[in-house]
């Protein structure tokens, strides 16, 4: 009877040790799973601080940029030849003469001829013209209808003038010029203000007008 006690008594401690070791177990949480309140507010500070790092990192836009104008014209208007102005010829001298370079003050072309009487008679007042508005007024003279040598002869004997040897007419042709003598009166930004068969008094006057301008 004694030992029936015993062994009844035994058991009951066992299963109460039992019990208490199952409850235990059940109450912990599995390692590395779950995340503390402050493991979660660094982990999220963190992610703030990188998408701000990203942020800073994009390219900047248009509306953004610095306002250069790298490649823009700042000084304002073209400085173009005028379409006169755009040819070429030799002096009597063998020089290339470069039509440009009457851009940015008066001109008087003066297309004549070695054979022409009329040319011959205007020579007088065109030296004088070439003479009194130098550094001003660029006279230049255009010998054509006849040969090189012709038109070198006779440009020697006309001083104050730049001579051109137009054997070839291209320079007549440029400016449309078809009879001697006729004159091609510019202004400073190579437009014609007149031409034609000009007397001397209407081919003075014009220039006149165009040197006080």
């Amino acid at each position: 009877m004694r030992t029936r006690l015993i062994l009844a008594a035994s058991m009951a401690a066992t299963s109460l040790l039992l019990a208490g070791c199952g409850s235990s177990g059940d109450s912990e949480e599995p390692m590395g799973e779950t995340m503390t309140s402050a493991e979660e507010t660094t982990a999220g500070d963190m992610a703030e601080e990188t998408a701000s790092d990203e942020a800073s990192d994009e390219p900047m836009g248009d509306d953004a940029s610095s306002g250069d104008t790298a490649g823009e014209d700042t000084s304002g208007e073209s400085m173009a030849t005028p379409e006169l102005l755009t040819f070429t010829a030799t002096t009597v001298d063998g020089a290339e003469f470069d039509g440009a370079s009457l851009a940015g003050s008066p001109a008087v072309l003066w297309f004549w001829a070695p054979w022409c009487p009329t040319c011959r008679a205007q020579i007088p007042n065109v030296t004088s013209l070439g003479e009194q508005y130098a550094g001003e007024v660029a006279v230049v003279g255009v010998g054509g209808l006849d040969s090189a040598e012709a038109i070198a002869d006779l440009a020697a004997e006309i001083p104050n003038v730049q001579h051109l040897v137009d054997d070839e007419g291209e320079v007549w042709s440029h400016f449309g010029i078809t009879q001697q003598s006729t004159f091609v009166v510019l202004d400073a930004h190579g437009e014609i203000v007149d031409e034609g068969s000009l007397s001397d008094d209407q081919l003075n006057t014009t220039v006149a007008e165009l040197a006080d301008a």
